[in-house]
């Protein structure tokens, strides 16, 4: 099928510009695996204090100090955050403060070079198609906003954030929600009906269509079956997407 993109286009990673299986059988590993060292090694930085407190607000508390009151010393407070991240993994939780913490992992894996991200083969020419007929490209992403840049920066076919404008995240608000997509679209200052979505995912596909956005099911190889696409069109490559 098809597609025409009118004047944006707003995008997916997982299952969508990427493998499921490169972010879960790698990515997600990989931070687990490197968590804690991280945090022994780069506990007084600045990036480690702000995504401290940001853990702290998705567990109730309204500080660190507040969240960290029985632990007792630096190592105590270590394990407390450690513990809490992998619980959130464990239970495939998407809070924020979690996915900035593995995106500060993610960095330290993305500057040595063992960390190179996936990207289907007709992304980097359809990105730079879109962007040289004028399209605004924007990523919309569980993902923190950090490992967004990180993962379009150290792709397998080299740094493709000179395509992208602008990201978003669940700071933003959830993905399978209306008003998160109303948000954005007040962000690129288009009309809704402007902006074209796509996802491996259907009810956010049907939160973005909730506010007026046009859409379109990726289905990638290696994605779950999709039993109802609820109208959305299907395309299994970029390819099928058109500028008007």
């Amino acid at each position: 099928m098809n597609v025409l993109a009118e004047r944006a286009v707003l995008l997916d990673i997982e299952g969508t510009t990427s493998s499921i299986s490169f972010v879960y059988d790698v990515m997600f590993p990989f931070a687990r695996r490197e968590m804690e060292s991280y945090l022994n090694q780069h506990w007084d930085t600045d990036d480690l204090a702000k995504t401290r407190e940001s853990m702290s607000h998705d567990t109730g508390h309204a500080s660190f100090a507040s969240w960290s009151s029985t632990a007792s010393d630096r190592q105590s407070q270590i394990a407390l955050v450690h513990e809490e991240a992998i619980r959130l993994m464990d239970d495939d939780i998407k809070a924020t403060g979690l996915k900035q913490l593995q995106g500060l992992v993610w960095r330290s894996g993305f500057a040595s070079g063992e960390l190179q991200a996936h990207v289907y083969d007709d992304v980097p020419p359809a990105l730079e198609s879109w962007h040289n007929a004028g399209l605004d490209i924007r990523i919309f992403s569980s993902g923190s906003v950090q490992a967004q840049k990180l993962f379009f920066g150290h792709t397998i076919q080299g740094d493709l954030l000179q395509y992208i404008s602008s990201h978003y995240d669940t700071s933003t608000g959830p993905k399978q929600d209306p008003s998160s997509y109303e948000v954005i679209a007040a962000d690129f200052g288009l009309a809704p009906v402007e902006i074209l979505f796509m996802s491996d995912i259907v009810a956010e596909l049907d939160a973005a269509r909730g506010a007026g956005l046009q859409t379109v099911l990726c289905v990638r190889p290696g994605n779950p079956a999709i039993q109802s696409a609820n109208n959305h069109p299907r395309i299994n490559d970029f390819t099928a997407i058109h500028l008007r």
